[in-house]
């Protein structure tokens, strides 16, 4: 679940929702659980071969990432290696029930986020006033078109105050910045355009994941700063609002993070527990680490393990319940912005015959199906309730080649496309 922004690897495009839901019309209010499961088990393997020693004599294009990976480890030596040592075990979890669960906030913030699927806690956390709404979807390192979209409007004077902005994934990690206002549109463009896989994670696993993403945590460190933060809170006491998603995994279902109420607290413990929040975003479970947060019900603290917000939700416009063709609920915003940092057109590849080969182009195609099928339900929702609906994608004219996760040529190429539709006002359309 990226530089301010920052993001998950690009083979790690985050859970979708169950795919019986596609079959189901008629109850597409339920949540989506087992395959987005699935799916996540499916990444994180996949993430694991990736990393496996044999893979780069096999693989053209993991050879370039592998030696980035050996430049941050020094030269060996011919002396004998000494031991390895065990892996640090981590201490079993503090239990707590499905009634504190419930109950939990976390300490000094109250407000600072709501269940995702409650429609009345959603209708809580609203702003009074009216404006456009957008909507940011997961892609990992496709999250530079979004990005460059965003900023291209902006340059042309063209990007709307928007009064909610929602952010899943990647659409999380840059999320802030367009919140924040045209002062850091530099930060959109820096997030996607100056980083490569080695700014994200380093092959080596943790005793909780594939993967570890301390360079990313490090990252999200530099990049979201005091001074962000202020602003954030500025906006926030304007009216405005931020959400970004994650996964609670003990209790199954989104959560949405009130990243404006979380700012405005102010001090060290809000700028953490902001930074912690935009690292759970991206966090693919197995792949990456989840992320522990601590909360309180009762006079009892514990903490709760959170991953990608993408396990529930592609992109985020209201609770599922609100978007079901059987809803009658009114979205109050003027507009409704989304986009999608995927290509959802089909495209041919002749399947290479291997588990890794057959997960990726499976994922591939449960993606873009199931956000499809969201993209469906916000339109029907915009379209009930006399909202202008405006959705970009990135386009089959873009081709520019990647060669491997994070690929930096690959993401400025993808940056400068999406800037240049959004500069010159043809990068949404009004229509699935």
């Amino acid at each position: 679940m990226e530089n301010p922004s920052i993001r998950e690897a690009r083979i790690a495009t985050t859970g979708p929702p169950d795919y019986r839901f596609v079959m189901n019309i008629p109850d597409l209010r339920r949540p989506f659980r087992l395959t987005a499961a699935l799916v996540a088990v499916a990444l994180a393997a996949g993430l694991l071969w990736m990393a496996h020693p044999h893979r780069a004599a096999a693989d053209p294009q993991f050879q370039e990432f592998g030696a980035q990976q050996q430049k941050r480890k020094p030269a060996r030596t011919t002396r004998k290696a000494p031991p390895a040592p065990e892996k640090p075990r981590i201490p079993p979890r503090e239990p707590f029930t499905l009634a504190e669960q419930d109950a939990a906030t976390v300490p000094g913030i109250p407000e600072a986020r709501f269940w995702g699927d409650s429609a009345e806690a959603f209708s809580r956390a609203l702003p009074s006033a009216r404006g456009a709404w957008l909507a940011l979807s997961s892609g990992g390192a496709d999250g530079a078109y979004g990005a460059g979209v965003l900023a291209g409007m902006s340059e042309a004077g063209a990007r709307p105050e928007f009064s909610v902005i929602t952010g899943v994934s990647t659409g999380a990690l840059f999320a802030p910045f367009v919140f924040a206002g045209k002062k850091y549109d530099e930060n959109l463009r820096n997030a996607y355009t100056t980083i490569n896989a080695t700014d994200v994670f380093e092959v080596g696993s943790t005793p909780e994941s594939y993967l570890d993403t301390w360079p990313l945590k490090e990252l999200i460190a530099k990049r979201v700063t005091p001074e962000l933060l202020a602003d954030i809170a500025a906006e926030h006491a304007r009216g405005r609002r931020l959400f970004v998603m994650t996964t609670n995994l003990d209790a199954e279902r989104p959560v949405a993070w009130n990243m404006g109420a979380i700012a405005a607290a102010g001090g060290e413990p809000a700028l953490k527990l902001f930074r912690d929040v935009l690292l759970a975003a991206g966090s693919i479970p197995g792949a990456f680490p989840p992320v522990l947060i601590s909360v309180e019900a009762g006079g009892h603290t514990f903490q709760e393990m959170h991953g990608d917000g993408g396990m529930n939700n592609q992109f985020y416009v209201a609770p599922q319940s609100l978007l079901s063709p059987l809803a009658t609920y009114q979205l109050p915003a003027t507009e409704l912005y989304v986009v999608i940092n995927t290509n959802l057109a089909p495209t041919f590849q002749v399947t290479e015959r291997s588990t890794i080969g057959i997960i990726t182009r499976g994922v591939s195609i449960i993606v873009k199906t199931l956000t499809r099928v969201m993209i469906d339900q916000a339109y029907s929702a915009a379209k009930r309730s006399n909202v202008p609906f405006k959705l970009a994608t990135i386009d089959s004219k873009f081709d520019a080649p990647s060669r491997g996760a994070f690929d930096t040529e690959y993401m400025k190429a993808l940056f400068a496309f999406g800037f240049e539709q959004g500069k010159a006002g043809v990068a949404f359309r009004s229509e699935p």
